[in-house]
């Protein structure tokens, strides 16, 4: 990518656009394009085109898209294949019409199968059954995929899907239904902290910056405290979904970015296409290829934040997929490797919490 080149991040608010847009911008980008989705809907064919027609950009980084961890994607199963078939299908093939050079696609890791080799290769994808509580999101997501390799057949395009692990960073989500796992164990922990330590000045001042449902700073102690019993935060201890038994794999949000761009700049289409054999499954796996359980996260989060109650682990909840580990072959062959660690990246995540 040329310095000027014109550039479209979609989901620059996101956890990993934010990423993406400080990263081109640290590195001398500055033909920058942004629209909030109060500006620009793209899940709305006809206004995603016209976009497109209109600022021609050049590359385009599609990291807009409706996420969420195991509760709500078990919840909200419809929206999520409908929000995120229709962003992708406008944007992609927007950007086939209006001449994009590249596009980057970001996925997730949750596209495997629920029982499948570890650490999971890309040659994995469609092998047997998907998780059922991320079934609708992972579909959409092959979905994309596969739109990206069918038009690089079809019509010659330089569309390139990547599918990062578990994300987590700056700007990150911590609604307590909505986030994924290790942001959602980073509040909830910090709550527990707070009322086990007595700090009601400290839920309120987090209340007050994030507001969980109808509950603020200006509600009563009694409905703050009931509010937070709801999302199994109590004075003594933190309830957690699951055994804390399956092992997850975390990438810091930043490296993503980075993984993100370098790819952008350095891998084409043509690197990912297998010599003599059916071109398919020529995404890209981004991660750390190391992995932890929940009750280790939790624990780390724990000593993080200095919270010294109970961490009382649900069985009778769902664990979700036991085993998620990215298989990074590809991605290291590639030239790029992770920097960051867990325990590193928690106290970086919790401190840029604090300050925001």
């Amino acid at each position: 990518m040329e310095r000027s080149a014109k550039i479209f991040v979609a989901g620059h608010r996101g956890l990993v656009g934010s990423a993406i847009l400080k990263n081109l911008q640290s590195k001398g980008y500055h033909h920058l394009l942004v629209k909030s989705s109060s500006e620009l809907d793209l899940s709305d064919q006809r206004t995603t085109a016209s976009f497109f027609q209109r600022e021609k950009p050049e590359y385009v980084f599609l990291a807009a898209a409706k996420v969420g961890g195991i509760v709500a994607n078990n919840t909200y199963r419809a929206q999520f294949i409908y929000e995120n078939l229709m962003i992708q299908n406008n944007v992609i093939h927007a950007a086939f019409l209006s001449g994009v050079k590249k596009l980057l696609f970001l996925g997730s890791t949750c596209i495997y199968p629920k029982e499948t080799l570890q650490p999971m290769p890309e040659d994995c994808l469609l092998t047997s059954p998907l998780e059922y509580t991320n079934e609708p999101y992972a579909i959409a997501k092959i979905a994309g995929i596969k739109m990206c390799e069918s038009y690089n057949l079809q019509y010659g395009t330089n569309f390139i899907a990547v599918m990062p692990t578990n994300l987590y960073g700056p700007n990150d989500n911590f609604d307590l239904e909505k986030s994924h796992v290790l942001p959602a164990l980073l509040r909830k922990i910090y709550l527990g902290k707070c009322w086990f330590s007595g700090d009601w000045e400290a839920i309120r001042q987090d209340l007050d910056k994030r507001p969980i449902a109808d509950i603020n700073s200006l509600s009563s102690q009694q409905e703050i405290g009931a509010m937070l019993n709801r999302f199994g935060i109590s004075e003594n201890r933190v309830e957690i979904w699951g055994t804390g038994a399956p092992l997850r794999e975390f990438l810091w949000s930043e490296e993503m970015a980075d993984a993100s761009v370098y790819i952008m700049e350095q891998v084409d289409f043509k690197d990912l296409i297998p010599p003599g054999k059916e071109i398919r499954n020529t995404h890209i796996n981004i991660g750390t290829g190391e992995e932890l359980s929940i009750k280790a996260l939790a624990t780390l989060i724990a000593q993080s934040v200095g919270y010294t109650g109970e961490l009382y682990f649900n069985s009778e909840k769902p664990d979700g997929t036991m085993r998620k580990l990215t298989d990074v072959n590809k991605l290291h062959h590639l030239g790029w490797h992770h920097q960051i660690n867990i325990q590193e990246g928690v106290k970086k995540l919790y401190q840029w919490y604090l300050e925001n």
